[in-house]
Order: C-alpha cells, then sequence, then structure tokens
C-alpha cells in the first residue's frame, strides 16, 4: 500500500462554468451523500475520484464572482481558500461564454477576468480547463487559450467537455499524476458531497429568516436530511426545520402553508443557481426544543458567514 497517492484537487471558476457536471464525471459516479465524521481538513469536499494508484480528493470551491452580500462573500472566501491548500488547481473556463456578448456572458467573461487577478496575486501556475468545446470552433478555441496563457498563471491546458466526458480523463489522469504520495485519506468505496448538502441547509435557513425574522429570532435550524441524484440530471433535496416550540410552527408555516411554500420557492430558486442543475425540494417542520444542542448539523463548512 506504500505506493499509494492521495490529495486535494480545487475546480475553481465562475458560477455555471460547469463545475458540478465535471466533479461528477471525475467521480465517475453519481455523487452520494455520506454521513461521518467531517475529515481533519479546514475546507469541504465535493467529491472523490480514483484514477490507478491515487485517491483525487475534489475540493468543493462555489463559483467565485463579484460578491453582493454576506453569503456571497463568504463563499468566494471559502472558495479561494480551498484553492490555496489544494495540490492541484483546475480553473475551469466555459469556452462559448468567452465568445458571446449576451450579459451573461460579459459576466462570465468578468468573472473569469477576476480569476485570473487572483491567481496572478497569490502567484499560482495553474491548470486551464477549456469547457464545452464540443460547442466552439477549433481556431477560436486556440484564440481563448492562446488569450489566457498570455496572463501567465496557467502552465498547461485540457480542451474538455463534462456533459460528454470528452477529454475528461486525461485532465484526471494528470491530477492523479500531481497528487503526493500517502495513504488514500477516504475509503475506496466512499464519494462525497458533504458541502452541497450542507449548504443547501444554509439558503433554506436564510430564506427562513428573511421571512419570520422577527417572530423566530434565532430559535431554527434547518438541516437536510436527504440528498439524491435523480436521472434527470436534476437532485432531490428533503429538509427539516426545527424550530424550539409547538408555538412556532405555525409562524413558519405560514397561513394555509403561505409561508413554507415562498421559503421553499426562494431557496429551490437558489439552489438552481448555485448547483447549476434542477432542484425539487421538500421542506417539513419539526418541534424539537433540543436543536440548539445538535450543532453538528452544520459542522466545520469551510464558511465564514462574517466575511
Amino acid at each position: 500500500m506504500t505506493d499509494q497517492h492521495a490529495g486535494f484537487a480545487a475546480i475553481i471558476g465562475a458560477p455555471n462554468a460547469g463545475k458540478s457536471t465535471l466533479t461528477n464525471r471525475l467521480v465517475g459516479a453519481k455523487v452520494s451523500i455520506v454521513t461521518q465524521k467531517v475529515q481533519t481538513t479546514r475546507f469541504p469536499v465535493r467529491g472523490v475520484a480514483l484514477h490507478g494508484d491515487a485517491q483525487i480528493v475534489l475540493v468543493d470551491t462555489p463559483g467565485i464572482f463579484a460578491p453582493r452580500r454576506r453569503l456571497d462573500r463568504a463563499m468566494v472566501r471559502a472558495a479561494w481558500g480551498g484553492a490555496e491548500d489544494a495540490d492541484a488547481i483546475v480553473h475551469l473556463v466555459d469556452a462559448p461564454a468567452q465568445l458571446g456578448d449576451k450579459p451573461a456572458d460579459r459576466r462570465a467573461q468578468i468573472d473569469v477576468d477576476s480569476i485570473v487577478e487572483g491567481l496572478k496575486k497569490a502567484g499560482k501556475k495553474v491548470i486551464l480547463a477549456l469547457n464545452k468545446v464540443d460547442a466552439v470552433k477549433r481556431d477560436e478555441l486556440l484564440a481563448i487559450s492562446q488569450k489566457l496563457f498570455e496572463t501567465d498563471v496557467y502552465d498547461e491546458v485540457f480542451m474538455i467537455s463534462a456533459t460528454t466526458g470528452s477529454g475528461v480523463d486525461d485532465l484526471k489522469a494528470r491530477l492523479a499524476a500531481l497528487m503526493p504520495q500517502g495513504p488514500w485519506l477516504y475509503p475506496e468505496d466512499q464519494t462525497a458531497d458533504l458541502p452541497a448538502r450542507l449548504l443547501a441547509a444554509e439558503i433554506t435557513r436564510e430564506k427562513l429568516y428573511l421571512r419570520v425574522h422577527e417572530e423566530l429570532p434565532y430559535a431554527a435550524a434547518v438541516e437536510t436530511t436527504a440528498f439524491q441524484e435523480r436521472k434527470d440530471g436534476g437532485v432531490r433535496i428533503e429538509q427539516t426545520i426545527y424550530v424550539e416550540r409547538e408555538s412556532q410552527r405555525p409562524i413558519v408555516l405560514g397561513k394555509g402553508g403561505q409561508t413554507l411554500k415562498w421559503i421553499g420557492q426562494k431557496s429551490r430558486e437558489e439552489l438552481i443557481q448555485l448547483l447549476d442543475r434542477p432542484v425539487h425540494l421538500f421542506l417539513h417542520v419539526q418541534v424539537d426544543e433540543k436543536w440548539a444542542d445538535k450543532r453538528a448539523f452544520y459542522g466545520d463548512l469551510g464558511l465564514d458567514f462574517d466575511a
């Protein structure tokens, strides 16, 4: 077993660049939820990929973008934090968006420029992965690649399609080669998606407080009880909202269940944007006066909500 290699690879990129799709493709299986003690690492894990004797622990980095609010700032900080401590960094770039002139394309271009500047400041050399290459002409791809290489933050480039899997095996082999020698960090049959589960709970909790913060100051918690991959590429999420007293349950439900419906709708909208996939969200309300003693719901997310 002495020939084993294991380490961390961070996939950074703008929102919607395809990080979740690439992670699932690298893992090569449905990224399932595991209930386990959080590892000693300070950053969250999205998935565990295997290649030969190497175990590649894929670090969860939220999309890096211009932050507008507290959760945004926390997520961007976590993304850079995850990249800082990784053994390999992949900057995933949506190739078609680099050529477009729609508002979403322009935002993606600004986000890519911002990531390049961040990498320059950090003095990092990283792998460039141009995604969705099947939707771009070869000469245009080469032009994008050359322009980005001139920034001097990349030492190699991979042309991939996370959706079809084209080029992903080569990228996986390269990441495996970059992992340091050492024992595997997770059991062989384990994949992980801990942060998505926990982040989903935080987002629903944020919507809960947006709606009922005056009636329910800090007297509620949210736990993601199920996070299941669906065949259509979407995800089914079940969550329980815990309140301390029976009198608080109707506050969360609202008249005819309207408050809970609003919370679920707003949370689902944001989760669709963050996870870049269809989300089926189901909320339940439960009275548990001891929920405040169950801080393990949140663990160490690697997110600093005071960022």
